[in-house]
């Protein structure tokens, strides 16, 4: 077993991680709790109470963090010749169309958002068995399938991420790194809290929202109190 530091054991202890705590709060223990030697990221998990077993309460949705998501976020345009320019100019980092497809379906995948348009899906469509476990397959309802490139390009690069329920009926996103300060990383998560509110399936009853905790790379879960986050 990995033996812990004196400051990483003191701020645990510090940290009661029974109680729970506004989502400035949480952030800030967080903070505290993270002992890494590189930026870790934040995440925020949501157990929702939905069955995403049944279609109409599969709960996706998109959300801009209003501090972005701290990461320099690899983009692929999978575009026609005529939109490889402005692709290429509203910061995409790799753009092609047979190319990069011929390298993925060798086993490449080293991006984090593929954008499209809709004249070339029966191409990216091959890529699905490759794309979907990784979550990368792109998809109009997430904004990356597109004839407006250029501003999905610069949207994703300024912290638009896309989210949807697995199937425990949880969400799992990002909502920046420990960097952050406590008010951004709260800022950043409430915004997913209210797009998830707005996004209630009408036949989700019961307790839509069940709980709400951040937690970083290398540190334990701290739990939100749900009513200051929402």
């Amino acid at each position: 077993m990995a033996k812990i530091s004196k400051k990483r054991k003191a701020a645990l202890e510090k940290a009661d991680l029974t109680k729970e705590y506004s989502l400035t709060d949480a952030a800030s223990v967080v903070k505290d709790i993270t002992f890494t030697k590189f930026d870790a990221s934040v995440d925020i998990d949501v157990r929702l109470g939905v069955d995403p077993r049944k279609a109409d309460q599969m709960v996706r949705g998109i959300v801009t963090l209003p501090h972005g998501t701290g990461k320099n976020v690899r983009v692929l345009a999978l575009v026609t010749p005529d939109k490889e320019e402005e692709a290429r100019e509203a910061g995409a980092d790799f753009v092609g169309l047979d190319d990069y497809i011929q390298k993925i379906e060798k086993g490449w995948t080293d991006v984090d958002v593929i954008i499209t348009m809709p004249a070339v899906m029966a191409k990216v469509g091959r890529l699905g068995r490759i794309l979907g476990p990784r979550n990368l397959m792109p998809n109009p309802k997430s904004g990356t399938v597109t004839q407006d490139v250029a501003k999905a390009v610069k949207e994703v690069k300024a912290g638009k991420i896309d989210f949807k329920v697995d199937k425990f009926g949880i969400i799992h996103t990002s909502v920046g790194k420990v960097s952050f300060s406590a008010e951004q990383l709260a800022a950043n998560a409430n915004e997913v809290l209210q797009t998830l509110n707005r996004l209630k399936p009408s036949s989700a009853k019961g307790t839509y929202i069940r709980s709400i905790t951040l937690s970083s790379t290398m540190s334990p879960a701290v739990t939100v109190e749900k009513n200051s986050a929402i």
